[in-house]
């Protein structure tokens, strides 16, 4: 009799244990994964931009409200990058706390536009990591220690992966860490690590490189002698493939960007992609 009272108990206590998981919305797949290793199996997280998936351009899906409407957080990278992102908050009617995790970020400024790649520098990522756990905690405060704790086991790793990146760039000699991309997504990546990167989509994907523009920059590879062109994961990849062809330089491989690829892909985590690009640019220009 106590076997099977425990068991109906053990039945009782499962679901409620599930229906306690903090519903959490992230914007787009880097973010999500952020998220993912700091609240653990306390959250039931929802990503609306999945991988491979261009944030910069997305179309929100009906069903895109419904899941905000049904959250408690909603994590935002800000910085001009989500723009349909406040529209969808508002006709969702969610009371949902959004939390732009950008925010402790000094942004860089390309033209009259902040640039919002922050996470492709490390420490800006420790910097995400630690407003995620911050807003976990404060929404969920039951759980806080736990968020805090798994948030110092990431931090540990990606304080480790910033090491390695520094170490693979000081090897490339300095006149050679020079790239072209097909948007401007790596800005704080060249910020911190001291890799020159040069692109004709500007801060976003939406934009459309001129004839001038395009001549410009082949004029530059051919003056600067800059050593390799990159494709991008979420982009097409036919203007970075002429240039390469009317310049000469190679192309390097495929940078990721803006979104992590899927799990069979090369970089289905952030960790992930930031060695799979750091490798691709070392392999590139390290002779």
């Amino acid at each position: 009799m106590r076997r099977i009272l425990l068991c109906v108990l053990m039945l009782i206590a499962s679901p409620l244990h599930a229906a306690e998981q903090l519903k959490v919305v992230a914007s787009f797949s880097i973010l999500a994964d952020f998220v993912r290793n700091v609240g653990g199996d306390r959250i039931n997280l929802t990503t609306l931009v999945g991988a491979d998936s261009d944030v910069h351009v997305y179309a929100p899906a009906p069903s895109d409200a419904k899941r905000i409407a049904d959250a408690k957080l909603v994590i935002v990278n800000g910085l001009g990058l989500e723009g349909w992102l406040p529209r969808l908050v508002q006709s969702s009617g969610s009371k949902a706390q959004v939390v732009i995790v950008s925010a402790g970020i000094a942004p860089l400024k390309l033209g009259s536009a902040a640039d919002p790649h922050g996470w492709q520098s490390v420490p800006n990522a420790k910097i995400y990591v630690t407003d995620i756990a911050n807003a976990l905690a404060a929404v969920d405060p039951d759980d806080a220690e736990f968020f805090r704790a798994q948030a110092k086991a990431y931090l540990e790793k990606l304080e480790t992966l910033d090491r390695e990146v520094r170490e693979a760039v000081a090897k490339i000699p300095q006149e050679r860490r020079k790239v072209i991309s097909t948007h401007d997504a790596f800005g704080y990546l060249a910020a911190e690590y001291g890799v020159q990167f040069i692109a004709p989509l500007g801060v976003s994907t939406e934009t459309e490189p001129s004839a001038r523009d395009i001549a410009t920059i082949i004029g530059q590879i051919k003056a600067q002698k800059i050593p390799a062109v990159f494709l991008e994961n979420i982009s097409d990849d036919r203007l970075i493939r002429r240039i390469a062809a009317e310049t000469g330089s190679k192309v390097g491989g495929t940078l990721i960007s803006d979104g992590l690829t899927g799990e069979k892909g090369p970089a289905p985590t952030y960790i992930d992609m930031v060695r799979h690009n750091i490798k691709a640019l070392t392999s590139a220009l390290d002779h």
